[in-house]
């Protein structure tokens, strides 16, 4: 339940709900809310409108930035108790307050991007109203963006649950009433769900409801406020990477059974083609190999122990190519991702702590070997070896599913 909640025009019913999570957005929300509110007018014109803020009791003004936005859908605030942050709390409280509205599609979208446009929200929104579960954009990206999807979400994801869904960590979704039920009445909720876990933990939960899910075109890359490569990195990884774990235990009945991956229907695709720039990559090789050495002694021993002498070798042959060759083989990157699943299945809180901190800097290593490979080629030959890597993790699916029985067992 939210700690505060303010509602003008008391409304209690409403057929589209969009949430909009912020902290201390001020600078951003009124652009947000406006282009939200155009959105639904032109498209949705005769459906009843409802714009949430869902806040982390911001105090920069938030709030009344919310409010003084210009728009004709309805507008409520609710927020967290002070001192309670994470987008997963807010995201919660979306959820409770959709419920009380009973509308007939949802959507969240992030406060702070800069290019939102009206049309984006007839993409999100439209296959939901047709019988959609769950809907996921596809904003274009720079070959250099969004490497933890990239290299972590995508293939494991693609692998385990059998749906091609590029960006399941985009940060803005759209969904119906059923899965709304999925997520008030959830198998799994945490700590790192309730902060920056939330949007793998929606997607992942989305992708084995069996429900349909859709991707929405967006035309567009998604610009929004930069934030630092590396200042909140060990935090975000770790959180969204033990959510990811931690769900593949809740659903491993159901991935042990899908074979291979499907393609996932798309919307939007009439969309015209947008002339805006990508985002410049802030990429330093020197800097993400430096990364990767300084912590390789620190963890040694516990990938030997977990991976096994094998991989280790491999490891301490890839540490040794030098930052001119540097290169991270597919093979060896998918290996020690399932044997961390399996491994981080039996283990503490703490350990599991520590596995995840110690696989960072080699996902560091697995980023840098990208940048490497990837420096001269276009998008699409980017976009094409991510896939390639991903067929790799399908192919490879019976190791992953024996591990998984033997550590069962064990």
């Amino acid at each position: 339940m939210a700690f505060y909640e303010e509602n003008p025009g008391q409304i209690a019913q409403a057929d589209i709900v969009v949430g909009i999570p912020t902290a201390n957005e001020a600078g951003n929300i009124a652009l947000t809310a406006a282009r939200v509110d155009e959105g639904l007018s032109e498209y949705f014109p005769d459906m009843r409108r409802a714009i949430i803020n869902c806040d982390n009791h911001s105090s920069d003004g938030t709030r009344e930035a919310f409010f003084s936005a210009p728009g004709k859908a309805s507008k409520l605030y609710i927020s967290t108790e002070p001192g309670s942050g994470g987008k997963g709390r807010n995201v919660r409280n979306f959820f409770e307050k959709a419920r009380r509205l009973n509308p007939k599609a949802m959507v969240i979208i992030e406060a702070d991007i800069r290019n939102i446009s009206p049309v984006w929200l007839r993409n999100l929104v439209t296959p939901v109203l047709k019988g959609a579960g769950f809907v996921c954009p596809i904003y274009e990206r720079h070959k250099y963006e969004s490497f933890l999807s990239n290299s972590i979400i995508y293939p494991l994801f693609r692998c385990l649950y059998g749906r091609r869904v590029r960006q399941c960590n985009a940060g803005d979704y759209a969904f119906g009433p059923k899965m709304l039920d999925i997520y008030l009445d959830p198998p799994f909720r945490s700590e790192m769900v309730d902060n920056s876990g939330a949007d793998i933990w929606m997607a992942d939960l989305a992708l084995a409801s069996r429900l349909p899910i859709v991707q929405a075109i967006m035309g567009a890359p998604k610009l929004h406020r930069v934030r630092g490569r590396f200042a909140d990195l060990p935090v975000r990884f770790a959180e969204a990477v033990g959510t990811i774990f931690d769900l593949v235990q809740v659903n491993d009945t159901y991935w042990q059974q899908v074979k291979w991956s499907k393609p996932t229907a798309l919307s939007g695709t009439d969309l015209q083609e947008v002339e805006t720039p990508l985002p410049p990559a802030d990429v330093s090789p020197e800097r993400l190999h430096e990364k990767f050495i300084e912590d390789f002694d620190k963890y040694y021993r516990l990938w030997e122990h977990v991976y096994g002498p094998i991989v280790a070798r491999k490891l301490q042959e890839i540490r040794s190519i030098g930052l001119q060759h540097f290169s991270f083989p597919t093979q060896t990157w998918m290996t020690i991702l399932f044997d961390t699943m399996v491994a981080y299945r039996g283990m503490s809180i703490s350990e599991r702590k520590e596995l995840v901190d110690g696989l960072l800097p080699l996902y560091v290593g697995k980023v840098l070997s990208y940048v490497k490979k990837a420096w001269r080629m276009s998008l699409q030959q980017a976009e094409e070896y991510i896939e390639n890597e991903c067929m790799t993790f399908e192919e490879n699916k019976p190791y992953i599913i024996k591990s998984w029985t033997k550590g069962e067992k064990g």
